[in-house]
């Protein structure tokens, strides 16, 4: 039996952890990849526990609980969040393959699975499985996993080509370190790379079943947890590093403002300027409504769940369009406050340079990305069918 932490305490372990992850953050960016200590510090706060299964000694955590934990993790570092956030969405993944499968891949203690859901390689039909060869990108966390969840179209002599999600050991897989960027640089989002790799029958999964997050564990058939499309869990997964980028920049902003005037003026004090009121007004309230935005998602996704009722079309393109509405407003106030931050916040060792990068890498994600995600949402109202499979 495993006792599971409620949501407060899981987010006051995850509050204490804030001070070192920052210590970190500047290494982290600087290796390109999260600090090993930072995982194990993770880990023994039961972070990689909260999306697998209770039998396994999981916490099946809801999504607000996701949602809060990144936040505080995010005040810390984005890219130690986002990667934290990127595991949890695979490890939801890996539960809704044949429970002999999830026995192998839990079987680890704090097992970390990474992956992606754009289709990066073929496969073709073989006996007892398929073979795949591709290359995958943006693999957040993988330095640090043991399994990816990869997409690949399963090309055969018969039928439409078809797309297909399966797992992999990381050790089947090479890995292309060619993750050097401006943002969350520090999450090892590095290649992938499968050649004429043989995949067993029992880890493949059509990826329109995935989608619709119809599985094939029998023990997990009736969770609450996996009642959801991936699409809105994705969203709800994710979400929290965003927040808590923004919450964040208006701390490092006031930590800096009472030693701080504005040059070239008689403002001894920037504190005392109006200009920064409204600077500091205008970006609260913004965090405060993309926080809105972040609850109403995991609040939606969590209440169906819990009533197991279906999903309209336009509850599950409104997920898309609260997870795009909260990166619009959390990258604003970042930006808000970056630019009052002045000249002096372009050096290494002030974080908000580091934050703004971050939340601008998170708006650039196309699942994140707000002008697709509110265009899809308003082709939606308009009567319009969804162009993507992706809801």
């Amino acid at each position: 039996m495993t006792t599971v932490p409620a949501r407060d305490q899981l987010v006051r372990r995850a509050s204490d952890l804030v001070p070192a992850l920052q210590k970190r953050a500047s290494w982290a960016e600087e290796n390109r990849r999260i600090h090993d200590e930072s995982i194990e510090a993770l880990a023994e706060a039961g972070i990689f526990k909260m999306r697998v299964p209770a039998r396994y000694g999981g916490y099946e955590s809801d999504t607000r609980t996701l949602v809060d934990v990144a936040t505080e993790l995010a005040r810390a570092d984005g890219s130690t969040a986002w990667t934290a956030s990127v595991y949890w969405i695979p490890t939801w993944m890996t539960g809704l393959f044949p429970d002999e499968v999830q026995d192998a891949v839990f079987s680890t203690p704090d097992v970390r699975v990474c992956g992606t859901l754009s289709p990066g390689g073929m496969a073709v039909p073989a006996n007892g499985g398929v073979v795949v060869n591709g290359k995958w990108g943006f693999i957040s966390g993988a330095p640090h996993s043991h399994w990816q969840e990869i997409i690949a179209i399963l090309a055969g002599p018969e039928g439409e080509p078809a797309p297909i999600m399966a797992l992999v050991p990381m050790s089947d897989l090479t890995v292309v370190d060619d993750w050097y960027t401006s943002g969350l640089s520090g999450s090892g989002s590095v290649t992938t790379i499968a050649q004429d790799l043989f995949i067993p029958q029992e880890r493949v999964l059509p990826l329109g079943a995935v989608l619709e997050a119809q599985g094939a564990s029998t023990l997990n058939a009736d969770s609450p947890m996996y009642r959801p499309p991936l699409l809105p869990v994705a969203s709800a997964s994710s979400v929290g590093t965003a927040i808590g980028l923004a919450k964040a920049a208006k701390d490092t902003f006031l930590e800096r403002l009472p030693n701080r005037k504005i040059t070239y003026t008689s403002y001894e004090q920037q504190a005392a300027a109006p200009l920064t009121h409204h600077q500091v007004a205008d970006a609260s309230l913004k965090i405060d409504e993309a926080q809105f935005h972040a609850h109403r998602l995991a609040s939606t996704v969590d209440t169906k769940a819990a009533e197991g009722t279906p999903w309209k079309l336009e509850e599950r393109v409104l997920a898309r369009a609260d997870l795009g509405a909260a990166c619009r407003l959390a990258k604003d106030a970042v930006d808000i406050l970056n630019a009052a931050s002045g000249g002096s916040s372009i050096y290494r060792d002030v974080p908000i340079q580091r934050i703004a990068r971050d939340i601008q890498a998170i708006n650039l994600h196309a699942l994140m990305n707000p002008n697709t995600n509110a265009e899809l949402y308003g082709r939606i109202l308009c009567g319009q069918e969804p162009n993507t499979l992706y809801i």
